[in-house]
């Protein structure tokens, strides 16, 4: 303190000196008057900021445009919750784009897409079904992702559902009739979805709102495939959810056709047993209507399997003829939807719980058709030949 003092007083005393004695003089004037303007320049500097070393931090600040720590935290979060996007991607993001909110989300957006596009070859066996219904027709499809965890994630099945609704739009070519209507990316990804979803919104393809939820996602989601199932006029449908998270999700769905002759008044019987043959499709996995439908192809190969296996215990050509017929009423009973035990009563067959309903509403009654589709089945072959892969009749 004392330096400074000592310090101060030869620049008084020279400024007093100089501005007192030399101020007539041309040389020595120029030097006073400069030191006026420095001290004068320093009162002005120092005059907005009452703290000095608080107001260089607001000197320094105000040509910066980050924002406090506070705010980046603030922003981080916003992002974070619209795009569910990894925090590390979040910050990247902001920094990136100055910290603007918007253009943040449209740049994470963006590169979302590209690692979307380089995850797309990896398999993805998980995800969940979706069934919407109308009056006449049912529809199923079939999201895909890499893990369980997405598949319960609620974006991705709100994309799911959004889907299936809008799959009931699909023109089957199967209009004036019943029927099961298989549809596959080509036919349904350029369909327009209009989404209403916090992170997921506006107008949009199939196609790029699938491609949006894999970037939030972070994983490789696909939509694989779907089914219309449709009804005559005088007929129900009826569909079962395995699994299900909620209403019109699940990872198995079984769906059934029935037809009613006339304008029968009864259909709460009907949809009764409609509801429960569903389940016994999931449960049963039929892969015919009825024994009549069973291909020849596949009767051929089970037919030789049987004789072989007859074959191997030795007996007698007509023993082993015999064999292989009454295995072959197994094998129908196993496979055709009919002829199956019911698994709510196994006393009786599928066959007789149709033709008992018949009796109960007084009008003739039959399954007309059905569908079994599940979660993943046959997504090795799918791989390789890249077709719909579904039980149906």
């Amino acid at each position: 303190m004392a330096f400074a003092r000592a310090v101060r007083r030869p620049i008084g005393v020279f400024y007093y000196s100089a501005s007192g004695r030399f101020s007539s003089g041309n040389e020595y004037s120029t030097v006073a008057s400069k030191l006026e303007n420095l001290s004068q320049c320093k009162s002005s500097v120092l005059s907005g900021y009452t703290n000095p070393v608080r107001g260089f931090g607001n000197f320094l600040r105000s040509f910066s445009s980050t924002p406090a720590v506070s705010d980046q935290m603030s922003l981080i979060k916003q992002l974070r919750q619209r795009t569910s996007a990894p925090i590390k991607d979040v910050k990247a993001s902001l920094v990136e784009c100055n910290w603007d909110l918007e253009a943040a989300q449209k740049d994470l957006r963006k590169r979302g897409k590209v690692l979307a596009s380089k995850k797309s070859s990896r398999t993805a066996a998980e995800g969940m079904l979706a069934v919407a219904q109308n009056e006449g027709k049912v529809a199923v499809i079939e999201l895909n992702c890499e893990t369980d965890f997405v598949a319960r994630n609620e974006i991705f099945q709100y994309l799911a559902l959004a889907m299936a609704k809008h799959a009931l739009l699909v023109e089957s070519g199967s209009q004036q009739g019943s029927g099961v209507f298989p549809f596959g990316p080509e036919l349904f990804e350029e369909f327009k979805l209009n989404l209403d979803h916090p992170k997921v919104n506006g107008e949009t393809t199939v196609s790029n709102a699938v491609t949006e939820v894999a970037a939030i996602m972070g994983e490789n989601v696909r939509f694989r495939r779907g089914f219309l199932l449709s009804k005559s006029s005088a007929g129900v449908l009826s569909a079962y959810l395995h699994t299900s998270p909620q209403p019109g999700l699940g990872r198995i769905a079984g769906i059934v056709s029935l037809e009613v002759e006339g304008e029968n008044t009864q259909l709460e019987a009907i949809q009764r047993v409609g509801s429960e043959l569903a389940m016994h499709v999931v449960a049963a996995k039929p892969l015919f209507l009825s024994k009549d439908l069973v291909s020849s192809e596949a009767i051929a190969n089970e037919r030789e399997i049987l004789k072989s296996q007859a074959e191997s215990t030795g007996k007698s050509q007509m023993a082993i003829e015999k064999i292989v017929e009454g295995r072959l009423r197994k094998y129908f009973e196993e496979v055709a939807l009919m002829e199956q035990k019911f698994i709510v009563n196994d006393a009786i067959n599928v066959k007789t719980l149709v033709d008992n309903l018949s009796k109960e509403v007084g009008s003739p009654v039959k399954v007309s058709n059905f569908l079994r589709v599940e979660v993943g089945e046959g997504i090795e072959r799918l791989e390789a030949s890249d077709e719909p892969v579904a039980q149906t009749a």
